[in-house]
Formats: structure tokens, sequence, C-alpha cells
């Protein structure tokens, strides 16, 4: 059984932060260019590890399955995080 008073320490080894970047920004513009709703789909594909919530339009589909999962959740909440005005 796993002990619970300690804190797990997680961490990504540190690739460009650009290709994360730069293919959510591709998957987004083609899923927007089919009139999918782009949060959604990235989403499910995230939660799910399920492709198929990403169009193959502009090779979407396959950009994002060469990007490990916890990558794209580390690009988008380090972004949210940089952007966020906290009260």
């Amino acid at each position: 059984m796993q002990k619970l008073e300690n804190t797990q320490y997680f961490k990504v080894d540190s690739e460009p932060a650009d290709g994360a970047r730069a293919v959510l920004a591709a998957v987004y513009e083609a899923l927007t260019e089919k009139g999918y709703n782009p949060v959604n789909q990235i989403v499910g594909y995230i939660m799910s590890g399920d492709p198929t919530y990403i169009t193959s339009h502009k090779n979407a589909r396959s950009m994002i399955m060469k990007v490990e999962r916890d990558e794209l959740v580390e690009e988008l909440l380090t972004e949210y995080i940089h952007t966020k005005e906290w009260e």
C-alpha cells in the first residue's frame, strides 16, 4: 500500500515548449476550420487518448499523436498560469 503522508514528485524532462505549443496551435486551427469546437475536442483527446477526437484535416491527428498527452497538459497549464491574473 502506498504511503499517503508524502507528496509524490512528478518531473517531466524538458523538451522544447514550442513543439507542444506548435502542435496545439495547428490542431486548434484544423479543428476550427472543420467546424469543431477545438477546446472540447482537444480535452476529449487528452482525457481519453482516443485520436478520433482530432480531425485528420491538415494532418492534425498524426501531429498530436506524436506529442505525449502529459506534455500537452503541461503546456496548457503552464500557459494558463503565465496568463492568469491571480487575485
